[in-house]
């Protein structure tokens, strides 16, 4: 599928493929997710909601079954059938586990497909292509201290160093209050796996065996909020009565997990949550989820649900001295979008999610009337020996997604580079040299 074809799609198919009367099965569940407790607490069963509405389906509500983490989503047809959605939510790795036994149809998950389970899961379809890996939110993991904790900011290397148990105490980081205590996800959690990833696992460190770990975001939150020693990680929505403190990573600038830096996943601690659905399913509620998961209304619900929904937007940027002056001069006089276009790993081609905003960009573009001139786009990669190269690059990756917008008809203002500048991520691992690839999109 081209992107423009993608495009067209995702535009159109949202408000066609969900909406179109769905069959009701005689026996069992019309669908089973299993995955993450990030998303199966509270927004996988808010978008079931929606969809369930969407299909017109009345008396809509939750039951809770004796099994912990487990949720069943029933509506009522006008002829009184019940439709029952199942959603189990033991952590990202069970969600692949299911779909690799069958006893699920949609995994959900706050961390990528591992390259483990895609090849367990290939007699099922490539879950890596655009239809089956559908990024339906973005989330921040927010390290929360206790309220009363002075401390305002570290950075990922202090962060690794404390939860491996090599930094004690909150003297050794420049705070007040002895020893540390550490509280952590389960190890079934994505937001364990994902914290891992980012923090742990690329500075050679494993978490303490001194944490205390959680299946529950909620328990460990309201445990950090209680103990004055606590620092704990956690998806955004659940920082609840905790403190979240900045962040940064190598070069960066330190980083509160707000809305606008997490959307364009420049924060640090941002992730990406995802429904996987396998490209031979033949369930079509688990493909009308999906559609109404990336909907204007599906993102609507992920926004209400805490986290940070795709749905564009423009924001003011207030110019800084560690800016270089084209663009603290382009932050003057325009507004970026609360969009980057990233690219799959070892590739010029846009990865999944920049396949998925494209549409939204585009349709975001069009609505405001900034077809002609408008639009600026500016590309940024990673550290090279040579900075003309890296200067090079970074153009070229904004030149990849102009010709994106050109054949949809946008006429572009202006598209520049600025290399390796302003990185949001350290230049030693490769995750951070992915993420320092991007380009963002600006408007007149």
């Amino acid at each position: 599928m081209t992107l423009r074809v993608l495009c067209v799609f995702l535009l159109s198919g949202w408000l066609s493929i969900y909406a179109a009367a769905l069959p009701i099965p005689e026996n069992g569940p019309a669908l089973r997710i299993q995955g993450s407790n990030t998303i199966g607490a509270d927004l996988g069963p808010a978008l079931v909601e929606g969809l369930l509405q969407e299909q017109g389906l009345l008396k809509i509500h939750r039951e809770t079954p004796d099994t912990a983490n487990e949720q069943r989503i029933v509506g009522q047809t006008a002829q009184g059938q019940r439709v029952i959605i199942e959603v189990a939510a033991h952590g990202s790795s069970t969600g692949f586990a299911a779909l690799k036994n069958a006893s699920a149809d949609l995994a959900a998950s706050s961390r990528e497909i591992k390259d483990s389970e895609l090849l367990a899961l290939q007699t099922l379809g490539d879950l890596k292509s655009p239809a089956a890996e559908q990024v339906i939110a973005i989330d921040g993991l927010a390290i929360i201290l206790n309220p009363s904790n002075p401390l305002q900011q570290l950075n990922t290397e202090q962060l690794a160093r404390t939860f491996a148990g090599e930094v004690k105490t909150w003297e050794e980081l420049g705070g007040r209050g002895g020893a540390i205590h550490l509280y952590a996800r389960d190890d079934q959690s994505g937001t364990y796996d994902t914290f891992k990833e980012l923090v742990l696992s690329r500075r050679g460190k494993s978490l303490s065996s001194a944490a205390k770990r959680f299946e529950s975001s909620e328990q460990l939150s309201d445990a950090v909020s209680n103990d004055p020693q606590g620092i704990g990680f956690i998806g955004l929505p659940y920082v609840r009565q905790a403190k979240a403190v900045a962040i940064a990573d190598g070069a960066s600038q330190a980083m509160l997990p707000l809305n606008s830096l997490i959307a364009t996943e420049d924060y640090p601690l941002s992730r990406r949550l995802f429904f996987y659905l396998p490209p031979d399913s033949r369930n079509p509620w688990a493909q009308a989820l999906a559609s109404f998961a990336q909907s204007p209304e599906g993102q609507a619900i992920v926004a209400a649900s805490g986290f940070v929904s795709q749905t564009v937007q423009a924001m003011s940027v207030a110019p800084n001295a560690l800016m270089p002056e084209g663009y603290q001069s382009l932050s003057r006089h325009a507004q970026r979008l609360t969009v980057n276009f990233r690219f799959a790993e070892g590739s010029a081609s846009l990865d999944n999610k920049a396949r998925q905003d494209l549409a939204r960009v585009l349709d975001y573009i069009k609505r405001n009337g900034k077809t002609e001139r408008a639009v600026t786009l500016v590309g940024f990669g990673d550290l090279k020996d040579d900075p003309a190269r890296a200067d090079l690059l970074s153009k070229l990756r904004a030149m990849a997604v102009r010709r994106e917008l050109v054949k949809n008809g946008v006429v572009m203002r202006e598209v520049r580079g600025f290399g390796a500048l302003m990185p949001v991520a350290t230049n030693s691992a490769d995750e951070g040299r992915i993420k320092n690839r991007r380009v963002e999109v600006w408007v007149y």
